[in-house]
């Protein structure tokens, strides 16, 4: 199993930390924003979680091997 990419964009983020309550050892909060650990990972379901529990969808996981996106789920209505 390939390494995942993790993103946090800045200009999104809130600061709620949900993602460092879901994923500790994955994300952090500095000053008022949350920032990854580590860029690329091995998988962990809570990685997913992070992103999923973000309620701006700061956070983005990608395949590093393939590059799809595993999480948030890639809108498919356009």
């Amino acid at each position: 199993m390939t390494d995942w990419r993790i993103s946090v964009d800045p200009q999104r983020c809130l600061g709620s930390g949900s993602c460092a309550a879901a994923a500790p050892g994955h994300f952090s909060l500095v000053g008022d924003r949350a920032t990854a650990t580590g860029t690329l990972v091995a998988p962990d379901d809570a990685v997913i979680e992070a992103a999923e529990l973000c309620p701006v969808e700061a956070i983005q996981v990608h395949d590093a091997g393939t590059g799809d996106q595993l999480a948030p789920p890639p809108d498919n209505n356009g």
